[in-house]
């Protein structure tokens, strides 16, 4: 089920297996962090995801509500979570609600929407 899809997928984010996350994104998928815009394709997604997930010691993707439908070859994912990262000793929070696609077993689209000044003072405060 697609629910399915995206909760392997923030498990492999969480572990910080990114070659085996991006695997589930389809070959033209689009990552659109609302605040910054979006970006097409694996490549890119890695390039953008990849060095902000390696500059943290430990990722933890809470999720606290979720609700799916559809079916692996067509359905839709939306999640409200809490994006924690520590770097060091300590740790930022972002409460993020995100949306899925997905279609043919792979994400097609993964949208975040977040407070894009929570998020840079939170990164400032890291240093």
């Amino acid at each position: 089920m697609p629910g399915d899809i995206v909760d392997r997928f923030i498990g492999l984010i969480e572990r910080r297996q990114l070659d085996d996350a991006l695997a589930l994104l389809a070959p033209d998928g689009e990552y659109d962090n609302v605040p910054f815009g979006p970006i097409t394709g694996v490549d890119c997604v890695r390039g953008i995801l990849g060095p902000f997930v390696e500059r943290f010691d430990e990722v933890s993707w809470v999720v606290t509500h979720q609700v799916s439908s559809g079916t692996p070859a067509a359905g839709v994912v939306m999640n409200e979570r809490l994006d924690r990262f520590r770097q060091g000793e300590r740790w930022i929070e972002l409460r993020v609600a995100g949306l899925f696609v997905v279609r043919h077993e792979r994400i097609a689209l993964w949208r975040d929407y977040f407070d894009q000044g929570q998020f840079q003072q939170a990164m400032a405060d890291l240093g």
